[in-house]
């Protein structure tokens, strides 16, 4: 991964074999990173996404290993105890333009990730909402 600073924005390249989203965890602690907005684009061949069922409670996990486009990918990086807690979604779509889709779990690229990182002030804490079984936005700042 390499990456510059421009103003408020990251510009981000994640290079074949790397996780997404544990490239983003690497930027976000050596740079101090506590709130932002995440979007990308790029080349995948092996990723996770899922989908909270909000009366079980729980996500149900989708994986996929083959060659993807990714179609969009966007969410954002706030705090849970102090600590780095991305929120992102991400579709992706095959040879055929078929389109998979939801929270990411973990996506390993298989050509390049144009990501854009645009921090914020201020601090967001995640905290788990109990009605809803997830980690809601808690506004500190």
């Amino acid at each position: 991964m390499q990456f510059r600073r421009f103003g408020s924005k990251y510009f981000v390249r994640i290079d074949r074999g790397e996780e997404i989203l544990a490239s983003l965890k690497a930027l976000c602690e050596k740079e101090g990173i506590a709130l932002a907005e995440v979007k990308a684009l790029g080349a995948v061949d092996d990723f996770s996404v899922g989908l909270f069922d909000v009366e079980e409670k729980k996500y149900h996990v989708n994986n996929f290993k083959f060659p993807a486009e990714i179609v969009s990918l966007w969410g954002t990086v706030t705090t849970k105890d102090g600590k780095f807690y991305p929120h992102i979604h991400m579709s992706a779509g095959d040879s055929q333009g078929h389109v998979f889709g939801g929270h990411l779990n973990s996506a390993r690229v298989s050509a390049t990730c144009e990501m854009i990182v645009e921090v914020s002030d201020g601090r967001i804490e995640r905290r788990m909402n109990d009605e809803v079984g997830l980690n809601l936005f808690e506004f500190l700042d």
